[in-house]
């Protein structure tokens, strides 16, 4: 048990928050995160130095959500945004407090640490149950939503994260959802235990990967979904800026072998 009270897959929420915080503390980087520094410097008891050298890829992948989540809103001033498996994502307070609805679900350990954390927002719902226990989708209205699932979808079972996605078009008509995906390459380091951050911690398994060729089949596979698109990080640091590199990162030949990030636009009522 860590000081934040968190083990398993909840446990990483504490590895992405310590990426994003330690970007937005760094003098030569423009990412912003105002509420994770807080939530890092409070943690004093934490050993942070588990997870190893700190990494772009977390904080780059919180400003491509964003993006998408501020231009779902700027069409849909009332929102909803639901979070699924939201763990220490600050998304809420980087936009600035929208004045949406706002639904966090995730594991009930992981929503009581997010109220002993996180502030006290009237906007905010929190949710304690998994993403696949739809019993959560009575608590959200129908219709066009928002949905986000940030560093979830590849601990869970391909099956159910393509059930999952049905339910929630059926839901949501007119929404959209965003997700990160994993390579297959990574999946199966995971799987054997060998992605060790540190000599004290190793990244938990993650079953599902999805190639950037296969998110482009999804309308044709899951009911309600419509449209499909490939979101780019923004640019970080050093090579993350590279624009040679960004270019061969998006080559076919390598297209299928790198993390991605889905939106998928949801078939209207």
């Amino acid at each position: 048990m860590t000081a934040a009270d968190l083990t398993d897959v909840p446990e990483t929420a504490l590895w992405t928050l310590r990426n994003r915080a330690e970007e937005a503390l760094r003098p030569d980087s423009e990412f912003t995160d105002d509420e994770a520094v807080r939530i890092y410097t409070s943690l004093s008891g934490e050993d942070f130095e588990r997870f190893g050298t700190p990494s772009q890829s977390h904080p780059l992948r919180a400003l491509a959500f964003d993006t998408v989540i501020r231009g779902f809103l700027a069409g849909h001033p009332r929102g909803p945004v639901v979070a699924l498996g939201e763990g220490l994502q600050t998304s809420y307070w980087r936009l600035g407090r929208p004045d949406v609805d706002w639904f966090s679900v995730d594991l009930p350990e992981m929503i009581a640490v997010q109220q002993r954390l996180l502030p006290a927002e009237p906007a905010i719902t929190r949710i304690g149950a998994s993403a696949l226990d739809r019993s959560w989708l009575e608590q959200v209205p129908q219709g066009p939503a928002m949905i986000s699932a940030e560093g979830l979808f590849m601990y869970l079972p391909r099956q159910d994260v393509r059930a999952l996605i049905a339910d929630l078009a059926a839901h949501f008509p007119g929404g959209r959802l965003i997700y990160d995906s994993i390579p297959a390459w990574f999946s199966k380091g995971t799987m054997a235990g060998k992605v060790r951050m540190s000599d004290r911690y190793t990244a938990p398994p993650m079953p599902t990967s999805q190639r950037v060729s296969e998110a482009a089949r999804l309308p044709q596979q899951i009911p309600g979904v419509v449209a499909v698109r490939d979101v780019l990080p923004p640019p970080g640091r050093g090579n993350w800026r590279n624009p040679v590199l960004r270019s061969a990162y998006n080559l076919p030949v390598l297209r299928d072998h790198r993390p991605s990030i889905t939106l998928l636009d949801f078939a209207t009522a």
